[in-house]
């Protein structure tokens, strides 16, 4: 039985804890804050055994990828890419002439019945092809030139493919580039160029939503999610205090129940299963899932989620650490930023430090298209530690391995 787990479970034993503990929460947390979904079905156990049935499709996902060698992956943007591109395009077309909006986003796609979103798919031909890129393109120097421009042209070509229509995930993307030109060793001052240029956009942005009326908004071509980022920046931005009934009249309840799960948690919460808010939270199984998790846990289980992310990315950093070649290490580090970061966009939105944003909780909240993605991220990254463990097999041996001419000089003394 131990051979099996062993055959199974390759790679770094820390990083499948992690995946595996973040799992058990998502199973136990999804369970508790589906109300608003067993309502509607008239069936308790259906949202969960959906949920239970696509984290084992996870599962294999993560065991089939973690056996493919690393160096298969760079071929992923070829296909990947160009395929994520025309998705992208198909589904801004299909949200803008015809009835393909989802809470008044154009995000999804059907074939065949099974519904995913190409966006996903197209952050990870980007990581993917960010990290191929940076790592051809190193020098004694860093980065070369080429190399951080058609970065950025692809970056700026996919985010601008998804902005229309997802405005957060196309942030969550850039700020992952950025990150990851940084690691792939750019220059400070492209860095700052870049860095600057971006802030001054946004804050240009956010001036011309805030003097444009919300009429003058929703005629602007691909413009119909203007007025939602507005009036998220606006909600956000305005501390005034708001009684709750006005919340409960306007049907703008999200934030505010969200800031009472965390406000009546305390330090071990109200347990397992009692939470009050799930059920003024249509959106609690996803992205105010971390609410219910402090609520119900308290304070002492959002430190420990909190942990397990950082965790992943100080592992994913030794793993970086320890390869020989840029690419797997560039790519284990892409992969770690982006589910690190999209992980604090989905808590700062619970706790009230950023605008909703509606980024799912990777791994936790219930899903489908991001699950599966999300798994296969994990998979990377063992595939990688499997490879960087080959490497320290391999060193130990040359250093345990006796020198030449002490080994002929006891083969000698055998002889006589």
């Amino acid at each position: 039985m131990v051979d099996l787990l062993k055959n199974i479970f390759k790679g770094d034993k820390v990083v499948w804890i992690i995946y595996l503990l973040l799992c058990l929460i998502s199973i136990i947390e999804v369970f508790s804050a589906a109300s608003t979904l067993t309502y509607k079905s008239g069936d308790y156990w259906a949202p969960i055994t959906s949920h239970c049935v696509l984290m084992l499709v996870g599962a294999v996902i993560v065991v089939v990828v973690h056996n493919i060698p690393y160096k298969w992956f760079q071929a992923l943007p070829v296909v990947l890419l160009p395929v994520s591109v025309a998705l992208l395009l198909a589904v801004s077309l299909t949200g803008l002439f015809g009835d393909g909006r989802v809470n008044g986003a154009a995000r999804w796609m059907s074939f065949m019945g099974i519904q995913f979103q190409p966006s996903e798919l197209a952050k990870m031909a980007v990581v993917v092809v960010t990290a191929f890129l940076l790592s051809r393109g190193q020098t004694e120097s860093g980065a070369s030139p080429n190399a951080w421009k058609r970065v950025t042209g692809i970056a700026l070509v996919v985010c601008g493919l998804i902005l229309p229509e997802n405005y957060s995930t196309a942030v969550l993307l850039a700020v992952t580039v950025y990150l990851m030109m940084i690691v792939g060793r750019v220059a400070a001052g492209r860095l700052l160029a870049i860095g600057g240029i971006a802030l001054v956009t946004a804050a240009l942005f956010v001036g011309f939503l805030k003097i444009t009326p919300d009429k003058t908004l929703e005629k602007i071509p691909m413009g119909h999610r203007l007025t939602t980022v507005k009036s998220r920046i606006q909600e956000f931005t305005d501390r005034r205090q708001v009684p709750a009934a006005k919340f409960d009249i306007d049907g703008k309840a999200q934030e505010a129940h969200a800031r009472i799960a965390v406000a009546t948690s305390g330090l071990i919460g109200k347990g397992p299963g009692n939470s009050v808010e799930r059920d003024f939270l249509s959106q609690a199984f996803s992205d105010f899932i971390f609410a219910i998790i402090v609520e119900e846990l308290g304070l002492a289980g959002g430190v420990l989620v909190v942990m397990l992310y950082i965790m992943l990315l100080v592992r994913a950093g030794r793993i970086a650490r320890k390869c020989e070649r840029t690419f797997p290490a560039f790519l284990v580090m892409g992969i770690a930023l982006l589910l690190v970061t999209q992980a604090l966009f989905n808590m700062m939105v619970a706790v009230g430090l950023a605008p909703v944003t509606g980024q799912p909780l990777p791994f936790i909240s219930k899903g489908g298209t991001a699950t599966f993605v999300n798994c296969a991220y994990i998979g990377m990254i063992l595939s990688v530690s499997r490879h960087t463990a080959a490497l320290d097999k391999k060193r130990e041996e040359r250093q345990t391995a006796p020198d030449p001419e002490v080994k002929a000089l006891n083969n000698d003394e055998e002889f006589n």
